[in-house]
């Protein structure tokens, strides 16, 4: 279990702060996906995609959204609480912290520069899901931004046409 404490030092490390996130971190760096598990970058993820869809998330829609028995989020979700990461009542909705919301934007964030990645590589979009969720939890904060600077570069190199090479005869 990642403690309170250490979730606030890593995120103070990477200096990422929710107060100050506007969109993609351009110079900052983004939290190292070994800083938190995978299973809890899964539920930052989902709880966050709720709040913005909805307004609040609720154990029952995590549930759903993970497919996964609403005890066991019950049981995630006052972890994620402990570790300050979420504001949880029992019975009602429950909302991120900034942590728990600098955490999920840069998880967000290094799914979204993955999601680009792949589909500029002609990856198909079921495909392109599928490998993000098995990627997005074993890269460094260091390949993303590299993917990311490389981005613009490689849609230019992928969308310019091909020259044949001439053959001399």
């Amino acid at each position: 279990m990642v403690a309170r404490a250490s979730v606030k030092r890593m995120l103070a490390k990477a200096n990422l702060d929710c107060r100050d996130y506007a969109g993609p971190h351009v110079g900052r760096p983004m939290p190292e996906p070994a800083s938190l598990s995978a299973n809890w970058e899964d539920y930052l993820e989902r709880i966050h995609e709720l709040i913005e869809a909805k307004g609040y998330a609720r154990v029952a829609d995590i549930a759903e959204q993970l497919e996964i028995a609403p005890a066991s989020v019950s049981t995630m979700v006052q972890r994620l609480a402990k570790a300050g990461l979420l504001n949880y009542e029992r019975y009602r909705g429950l909302t991120l912290t900034p942590t728990g919301q600098a955490a999920a934007l840069g998880i967000r964030h290094r799914h979204r520069v993955l999601t680009e990645f792949l589909t500029a590589l002609g990856v198909p979009a079921d495909q392109v899901e599928q490998d993000v969720e098995g990627m997005e939890h074993h890269m460094s904060s260091i390949t993303v931004e590299k993917i990311e600077a490389l981005l613009p570069r490689l849609g230019e190199l992928l969308s310019a046409p091909r020259r044949r090479s001439r053959s001399r005869s």
